[in-house]
């Protein structure tokens, strides 16, 4: 049974399931924010912001949209604090059509619907909207809009931070409700290039290595999934080969490793390595002639690690937030990456707040209005405080 709301705020329930549904029929892939870009920065001025900048980070990431930075000035002396939300969705996000039942939000079962990031978009401009009305004392806020986050955070790592006046905020992007992510792992993006000897499979297959069966016996040695307590890794993408009666003479793949210790991550990193080399230089041993099978392997470090401790400003100010509210809010250490890593390599304190988005990436996904209207009040107590 979902929680009781709570009276404090005058929160506009169906004004805020219309902007969720508006936001989320805007179609914004990675790489196509424009639209979306541009109606935000109209919403936004519309409603007092102070300043909507986009930033030149298109000409690095290769959105049709820099990322935005609006300021709402504050009506009372305080330190600013920001927020931020990204603006891509992943696919299959084009034509997205919201269908509410109740107080559930669907779409119509051929895309996603958009929760994640649009939930939490849609708080944010409550929250303005509510601060506005009720004439609420607040300090300057800041909010961040970002492109490129589903692939590979690419607005936020191109994100000048200078540009923020705020030291501390919140980014509002997780699944469930009440939940805030004190914690996030570093990871590692590894691209591998397995060359094999190309030769004819019917004719004389003795002249040919299989660069899938290169790649196959180095993964068959190595441990993948949950590694240990801090550790996981993942092979995701293979592609190569030419027909099916030619052996292959390139495959590659594409996998990750992540892990809250950094010495730990470099240890997998190499440990994979290192695998990958003893199978090529293992089979080479026992070639003959000049042409022989090796690997490529290109390590990109994804994003670091983020980790914030029970007494800062950031996690203190959601517990006050939360005893405004008389809620539990739940603090967790979380398994993947999102800007917030980002922002916090930059020495932005920033936590992470769960949007009551479910399924996400799905298209089952589903999203909850008593969670968003739970989301909007937490923002306002968090502002509050």
């Amino acid at each position: 049974m979902k929680p009781q709301l709570t009276t404090k705020y005058s929160i506009n329930r169906e004004r805020l399931a219309d902007t969720f549904t508006e936001l989320c029929e805007i179609d914004s892939p990675s790489f196509e924010e424009r639209d979306i870009a541009d109606f935000l920065t109209r919403l936004m001025t519309d409603l007092g912001a102070e300043s909507v900048v986009e930033d030149e980070s298109a000409e690095k990431t290769g959105s049709n949209s820099g990322n935005l930075l609006v300021r709402f000035p504050g009506t009372i002396e305080k330190e600013p604090i920001f927020f931020a939300c990204h603006m891509d969705t992943v696919k299959p996000g084009r034509g997205v059509k919201v269908f509410r039942t109740g107080d559930i939000f669907t779409s119509r079962g051929n895309t996603i619907l958009g929760g994640d990031d649009k939930s939490g978009i849609a708080a944010l401009i409550e929250m303005i909207r509510v601060l506005r009305t009720d004439r609420l004392p607040h300090g300057p806020i800041e909010i961040i809009f970002t492109t490129c986050e589903e692939v590979g955070l690419l607005g936020a790592k191109n994100f000048n931070p200078e540009l923020v006046q705020a030291k501390i905020g919140y980014a509002l992007d997780s699944t469930g409700i009440d939940r805030v992510i004190v914690g996030a792992p570093a990871a590692n993006r590894l691209k591998i290039k397995v060359h094999g000897i190309a030769a004819h499979a019917g004719l004389n297959p003795e002249q040919g290595v299989s660069a899938f069966c290169l790649a196959a016996h180095a993964i068959a040695d190595l441990r993948l999934g949950r590694l240990d307590e801090q550790s996981t890794a993942n092979f995701g993408l293979i592609h190569g080969g030419v027909a099916v009666n030619i052996i292959p003479d390139l495959i590659t793949i594409e996998g990750e490793v992540r892990s809250h210790s950094p010495a730990k991550l470099q240890e997998h990193t190499h440990k994979i390595e290192s695998t990958f080399r003893k199978v090529v230089t293992d089979w080479s041993i026992h070639m003959e002639g000049t042409r022989q099978p090796s690997a490529e392997i290109e390590v990109e470090t994804n994003y670091p690690a983020m980790r914030l401790s029970d007494h800062e400003t950031v996690v203190d100010r959601v517990k006050q937030a939360a005893d405004i509210l008389e809620r539990e809010v739940v603090f967790e250490i979380a398994g993947g990456g999102s800007d917030a890593n980002i922002f916090n390599s930059y020495g932005l304190r920033t936590a992470i707040i769960a949007t009551g988005m479910d399924k996400v990436h799905t298209t089952n996904e589903c999203l909850d209005l008593r969670d968003l209207t739970r989301l909007t009040e937490l923002l306002l107590a968090i502002v509050e405080v």
